[in-house]
């Protein structure tokens, strides 16, 4: 639900729906799903990959799996995302779809609604009504969206994008264990994506923490030991199956 707008004289703070704020908040989840998506794609990519050259050290047999676990991942991706954000998308506009019907069988009730909605807000009955009347005659449909649903009707989700999004995310975190475990000779390859993984990691922990808010130290200690346990746990059982022949 929407704050208070600058028309009721300054009253509330600034929320994630207001204009001013919302083309930031929305670069800045996108930007953090695609760190996130490029995270996936490291340590999915990176624990198949390890584990695969711990089986044996045929590069073809390396970059075999490596691109099959890159297209699924990416594909994966694209298609959760896709669906998700699809059904999200579906919601919304049913949601949006009702209020405009409200809004044109019961004008009066709806702008007594909008009113009530201010009023709890902590405005003035009169000042409310006064809030809700100019904002009603501005843009009705959207004033409701926003203080209603929490939706900026001219800034619905759009699923294309999310797919798009997170398969190109997915694809370029993906490439570093790839080339990392394949340009190496045979000896360096497991030390040297480990590093690389590593390392890539923690970046992107850092990153993300930061985008939301949250503590870098402990993101980044929680997305390095988990990929690490990741290429451990894929590398024993590489060694398991080359070793028995499997």
């Amino acid at each position: 639900m929407a704050e208070t707008s600058v028309e009721a004289g300054g009253v509330g703070e600034p929320h994630p729906h207001e204009p001013h704020n919302e083309g930031l908040a929305s670069r800045l989840n996108w930007l953090r799903a695609g760190v996130l998506g490029a995270n996936d794609g490291i340590v999915s990519t990176a624990g198949l990959v390890v584990g695969v050259a711990a089986a044996t050290t045929e590069s073809s047999a390396i970059l075999t799996a490596g691109i099959a676990g890159l297209t699924a991942g990416a594909i994966s991706m694209a298609a959760g995302e896709y669906i998700s954000v699809s059904t999200q998308r579906d919601s919304e506009r049913a949601l949006l779809s009702k209020e405009r019907r409200e809004l044109a069988e019961s004008p009066e009730f709806e702008l007594a609604e909008l009113a009530q909605i201010y009023e709890g807000k902590g405005l003035s009955t009169a000042t409310a009504r006064q809030v809700a009347e100019e904002l009603t005659a501005h843009d009705a449909f959207r004033a409701h969206a926003e203080a209603e649903l929490g939706l900026d009707p001219t800034e619905l989700t759009n699923p294309w994008h999310a797919a798009i999004s997170s398969a190109v995310s997915f694809t370029l975190g993906a490439i570093l264990p790839l080339l990392a475990i394949l340009l190496p000779p045979v000896s360096w390859r497991i030390p040297v994506t480990f590093a690389a993984v590593l390392v890539a990691l923690a970046i992107t922990g850092s990153v993300s923490a930061r985008l939301g808010g949250g503590n870098p130290r402990r993101a980044v200690l929680r997305v390095v030991f988990g990929g690490a346990l990741a290429m451990a746990v894929t590398y024993g059982i590489g060694q398991l199956a080359g070793v028995s022949g499997i």
